[in-house]
């Protein structure tokens, strides 16, 4: 049981009943995190903001969901990893792959090198090598793509912290974290 309120749509008054009722038009659903983070009008339209403005970013919905995925792998966060592969596959993305983008790891060369970019960045705290730079950029990305990367990888840390001071109940079939191996 989430140990943070869940404000329903039907409860919520003022900029969360507004909010809410955007998610729900937007997604059909309302989320328990969505729900949580109306506890706190601010934090919920802060999400939404971000998360609206780097779909304006040059990475498409798959490559979000797949940096998405790699931080909560990272971060042993069963919410996202469970939200987040159920978008993955309504984007139609196999099992597999979204099983490997959890651990940070792609089929595609150039997504693979994304996604161990995005680990190190989780991992050592946005502290990356010169190296690490490096390969990132011999994978064809350029400081645009390190910056919208660093911007994707901490809105989700947002919920991936929220998830875990809530124990948002997971309202999507589950996907556990406790198994998966993450590389510095």
């Amino acid at each position: 049981m989430s140990r943070l309120n869940l404000i329903s749509l039907e409860s919520a008054t003022g900029k969360a009943a507004e909010l809410l009722g955007k998610v729900k038009a937007s997604m059909g659903i309302v989320p328990n995190l969505m729900k949580v983070m109306a506890n706190q009008p601010a934090v919920l339209d802060t999400y939404l903001s971000i998360s609206g403005t780097l779909s304006q970013g040059s990475f498409n919905a798959k490559t979000r969901e797949a940096i998405a995925l790699t931080v909560a792998g990272a971060n042993s966060c069963d919410y996202c990893a469970s939200a987040h592969s159920a978008i993955s596959q309504s984007l139609k993305v196999d099992q597999t792959e979204i099983s490997k983008q959890l651990s940070g790891q792609s089929s595609d060369p150039k997504l693979a090198a994304l996604l161990e970019f995005t680990q190190k960045i989780v991992v050592n705290r946005g502290n990356v090598s010169n190296q690490d730079l490096s390969d990132f950029k011999a994978a064809g990305y350029d400081d645009g793509a390190v910056t919208e990367v660093i911007a994707n990888v901490a809105a989700n840390i947002l919920t991936n912290y929220l998830n875990h001071a809530a124990e948002t109940d997971i309202d999507f079939p589950v996907v556990e974290t406790k198994t998966l191996t993450v590389a510095a």
